[in-house]
């Protein structure tokens, strides 16, 4: 009895422990349904545990009831669970913070905490909420220090980038480089990025000779090891409309001020019959149109034990907002990334992005004539009497004898071995190449659009440009980390680079073009006699070789240092200015490391950092060489023969512009990691910038038919400013989250010396003025010189009592005319007293973007703004029957009238010189991108075989806030001549409908 009493309590006994534990099993994913393999489950508190498999699929035995599981997962948000079941499935969170932490930084990659220089990231989110045809847009408004602009808002226009503002008067372009090799934004699929990192300071003078103005990091995705083939396709379709209509004068206005201009001259009045003309032609609404833009992405990725892979195809197509049929855009992308561990030594990797571009445009004059060609005339009616001047002609007719289309495509990659000989070291080489076709042809037929138009042509013209660009980059570098004595942490790179840059073209213009058609319009038909047909070929072969090296040190992970040095060669400049050195040291302390710190509820992290250093800017080709691009007039036996001579003098001292970078910063997260603020004063010194036709004496020759100055280091300018970006965690929770995020950049420029107190002259502004645009010792590069207004005159009395302005051309001054101020205080008024008016640049650039979740919904805006910059109007044509702004309606009538719009006439006057009259603040506030998405729940996706399904609709460039009365205030390039508008193709807003799918 005894025995099975006590058989009877074992089995109660182990029935009561075995009720306690569970076998626990389960899958883990990601948000968008994938499998995690390599996930770590550990029970807390012990260290029992395990990891997910190739499916993501895990069991643990014998788990107390009640017993805490954490999941943990790198990029992912660790996760603990109860146990109360056997069945445990987990979704993982992407953490932020983690996906963060490793930042590229060139030749190398560094946690974020640790990195000591200034860098900005945009990540895969920010490029899937905005969705740019360029990548470059994603840029704009999303990074601190970095201004983006676009050239023209045209399907495929180029992209311009500024970091940390102007610096150079020739070329402030940033060096772009794609997974190691130098490329460029516009070729490669947005969707295929993984993230962009832009270094801001002296960091970049690891690449020496190109990192003046910036480096611009790309990194695109790849797949990840033990991960099942996953299938993604994303798709979108707009509608694209332009932001803005310029207000013009319709038929009856334009009339009626006519009138009075000849009027005012004493001629005969053009109109004399007003009630008939209504309206009449809008021409604006004759060249907008809605236009369609599409994009369909497909990808591939995974990997297993020893391989991970990417493969995408993807294709955009958008048409013009401006005469879409011959306005268009289309571009296609294959791109292959393909990474294979060969041993636990050696490990090897492909990057190929295959891409052809197609594109169709038109003269950027036609929007010109569309504002300026009058009203009055019908859709079919050309101005065959002149009536408008020779400058001007039907915008429609215009359009219907423009021809022309632009075809490339292109290859560009790298190959990369990396070899870890001995722990701590690794060894890379890796061969980058970009190799690009080009092709163009545009022809020109036989048109009559009045007598003596400028457009007129008598004879039919066709032009063909082909040519190819190769790159070729091979790199080898190698890296060693060591930590001694436990506390002491270094990392070294050596390596070595060289480059070479080959262009091969042939271009051609042939005449006569058969039928006068565009079918016919080929080189190989036209007329071979012609005496015009022209062939010229062009070549380039430019060669770099580098060598460079860094030192990375940190104690305990508090106190950073870094220190680099790269040496350049450059085979475009004379042999003993062909090589220079660039360095630089940056530092970082990480004041939250410390124990007075250490453990305070407030002060996250905290970092304090400095950079200093030199690089250069590669501007500049063949300088030093004397090209027969002149003309010349010989006799031979005693017959007078056309010929070439001496171009531009060359300049054998001539080398590149070098940068010293200085760069102060701040890092600091605060309320467990919820605001995370970045802060940066800055300064560069840019030196030996490079003056074009620097003035020398005549006697050299360089006045003769094609020739020229030489080009000379003659200037130096200083850029100084501050940084600020903020990130909130507003709001985080399992259902709903709110995240802010805002940078504001501040930059002044000016040029602090120029040899002989030159200055150089650009950009233009109507017929029969000066140059608008000039750098200058003491002036930000391209400001606006122009004469300063001061009201209008209201009598006579007030001219009699004003200084002559007799000075400046129009001999007689009326009542209702423009009155200019004596700036110099000489007592007349001329062209010396033209001064500073205005600056092209912004002094600020802005952005504010939002993000939120809630449920299976999410949100985003991006908003962006530049302020305390300025353009000039110069879409106006001062003929005397062109049509004009409706600004005019308030122009000076007589005494009291009006203070700002000077009167109409047609006889000569001093009002149409180029002034403050026509600059206006060109600051503005864009929302360029709202969006709102609905994932559909995993559960239900799952029943159809679906890993992610989600909806969203977007809209971009939705408003723009600006007093700026032309098309586009977001429209800028260049340096000396920038911010002047001739009537550019303005950015489209595009309202968006999109789709997610991943299988």
């Amino acid at each position: 009895m005894r025995k099975k009493v006590t058989l009877l309590l074992f089995m109660f006994i182990g029935f009561g422990i075995s009720a306690q534990t569970l076998n626990v099993k389960g899958v883990v994913k990601d948000a968008n349904g994938y499998q995690l393999p390599g996930v770590s489950i550990i029970i807390k508190g012990t260290t029992t545990g395990t990891q997910t498999d190739f499916d993501g699929l895990y069991s643990l035995s014998k788990v107390k009831k009640g017993a805490v599981l954490v999941f943990n997962y790198l990029g992912y948000k660790k996760k603990e669970i109860i146990v109360n079941q056997e069945t445990i499935n987990v979704s993982l969170e992407e953490s932020a913070e983690s996906l963060d932490e490793i930042v590229v930084v060139g030749y190398g990659k560094q946690k974020r905490k640790d990195v000591t220089g200034s860098v900005s990231l945009v990540g895969e989110e920010t490029l899937e909420a905005l969705k740019p045809i360029d990548a470059t847009s994603a840029l704009q408004g999303t990074t601190s220090g970095v201004a983006v602009n676009l050239s023209s808002g045209a399907p495929g226009a180029k992209v311009n980038i500024l970091i940390r503002g102007v610096s150079s008067n020739t070329n402030n372009q940033p060096l772009t480089i794609v997974d190691g090799y130098e490329g460029d934004l516009n070729s490669i699929n947005p969707n295929d990025i993984e993230s962009i990192t832009v270094l801001k300071d002296a960091q970049a003078a690891i690449y020496g000779i190109k990192g003046a103005n910036g480096v611009v990091l790309v990194t695109t995705k790849i797949g990840k090891k033990d991960k099942a083939p996953t299938v993604k396709y994303d798709t979108y379709a707009a509608i694209q409309q332009t932001t803005r209509k310029l207000d013009y004068l319709n038929a009856t206005e334009y009339a009626l001020v006519l009138n009075e201009a000849y009027a005012a001259s004493g001629q005969t009045l053009p109109f004399t019959n007003l009630s008939a003309l209504g309206r009449g032609t809008d021409w604006q609404d004759q060249l907008f149109n809605d236009a369609l833009l599409m994009n369909h992405n497909i990808s591939l990725s995974g990997g297993g034990e020893n391989v991970k892979y990417f493969i995408s195809a993807s294709r955009t197509q958008q048409d013009g907002i401006i005469a879409k049929e011959k306005s268009n855009f289309i571009r296609n992308n294959i791109k292959l990334n393909l990474g294979v561990d060969i041993n636990d030594k050696l490990d090897f990797s492909i990057i190929a992005n295959y891409f052809t571009s197609a594109s169709e445009g038109f003269d950027g004059s036609l929007l010109f004539n569309g504002l300026n060609y009058a009203p009055t005339f019908g859709l079919d009616e050309n101005d065959t009497s002149n009536f408008l001047g020779i400058e001007v002609v039907n915008p429609l007719s215009l359009l219907s004898n423009t021809f022309g289309e632009n075809n490339g495509n292109g290859i560009e990659g790298n190959f990369q071995l990396n070899y870890k000989p001995i722990d701590g070291l690794t060894v890379t080489t890796r061969l980058g190449y970009k190799i690009y076709n080009e092709k163009q042809r545009s022809f020109t037929p036989i048109q009559e659009y009045g007598l003596s138009k400028v457009y007129n042509k008598t004879q039919s013209s066709v032009y063909q440009f082909k040519a190819t660009s190769t790159r070729v980059n091979w790199e080898t570098f190698a890296t060693y980390q060591k930590t001694f004595a436990q506390d002491h942490n270094t990392t070294f790179t050596l390596g070595t680079s060289v480059q070479n840059d080959l262009f091969d073209g042939i271009y051609a213009t042939g005449f006569d073009v058969p039928n006068n058609s565009y079918e016919f319009a080929d080189i190989s038909l036209t007329n071979s006699q012609s005496e015009q047909r022209s062939l010229n070929t062009g070549n380039g072969d430019v060669r770099l070789t580098s060598y460079f090296g860094r030192a990375q040190y940190d104690y305990k992970g508090k106190y950073l240092f870094s220190g680099l040095i790269r040496r350049d060669g450059a085979s475009v400049f004379a042999k003993d200015q062909r090589v220079d050195n660039f360095w630089s040291v940056t530092s970082g302390w990480k004041i939250s490391d410390e124990n007075f710190l250490k453990d305070n509820k407030t002060i996250n992290f905290l970092k304090l950092r400095a950079s200093y250093g030199t690089l250069g800017n590669l501007v500049g080709d063949n300088l030093y060489r004397s090209l027969l691009s002149g003309e010349g007039e010989y006799v031979l036996d005693g017959t007078l023969v056309d010929g070439t001579a001496q171009g531009g003098l060359p300049n054998p001292q001539a080398t590149w512009e070098t940068a010293e970078k200085l760069d102060i910063g701040l890092d600091i997260n605060l309320f467990d990691d919820k605001l995370v603020i970045v802060a940066d004063y800055f300064e560069e010194i840019r030196k030996d910038l490079l003056i074009q036709n620097f003035p020398v004496s005549g006697l050299l020759g360089s006045g003769a038919p094609g020739g020229a100055n030489p080009t000379v280091n003659a200037g130096t300018s200083k850029n100084t400013g501050a940084e600020l970006a903020i990130n909130y965690k507003a709001f985080d929770s399992e259902n709903a989250s709110i995240n802010l995020a805002y940078n504001v950049t501040y930059v002044k420029n000016i040029v602090t010396d120029v040899l002989d107190d030159a200055f150089v002259e650009g950009g233009g502004f109507a017929i029969g003025n000066l140059a608008p645009s000039r750098m200058e010792v003491g002036q930000p590069i391209g400001y606006f010189l122009g004469l300063v207004t001061d009201g209008i005159f209201q009598s006579q009395a007030e001219i009699n009592a004003h200084p002559s302005q007799a000075g400046l051309g129009a001999t007689n001054t009326a009542p209702g005319d423009i009155r200019y101020k004596d700036v110099d205080g000489n007592g007349v008024i001329n062209f010396d007293d033209r001064t500073n008016i205005g600056n092209p640049q912004a002094d600020f650039y802005m952005g504010f973007n939002i993000s939120a979740k809630y449920k299976n919904w999410d949100f985003t805006t991006y908003l962006y703004s530049e302020i305390g910059k300025d353009m000039v109007r110069n879409f106006e044509r001062f003929l005397p029957n062109v049509n004009k702004p409706a600004y005019y309606l308030d122009r000076w009538t007589g005494a009291g009238t009006s203070t700002s719009v000077p009167r109409l006439t047609n006889d000569a006057t001093n009002n149409k010189l180029f002034s403050d009259f026509f600059v206006e603040d060109a600051s503005f506030l864009r929302m360029q991108n709202i969006q709102v998405g609905y994932n559909f729940s995993p559960e239900l996706l799952e029943k159809v075989g679906l890993a992610k399904l989600r909806l969203y609709t977007s809209i971009n460039n939705l408003f723009t806030l600006t007093k700026y009365t032309g098309f586009d205030p977001t429209v800028n390039s260049g340096a000396i001549g920038a911010g002047i508008d001739y009537g550019t193709y303005p950015s489209a807003m595009q309202f968006l409908l999109g789709l997610n799918v991943t299988f």
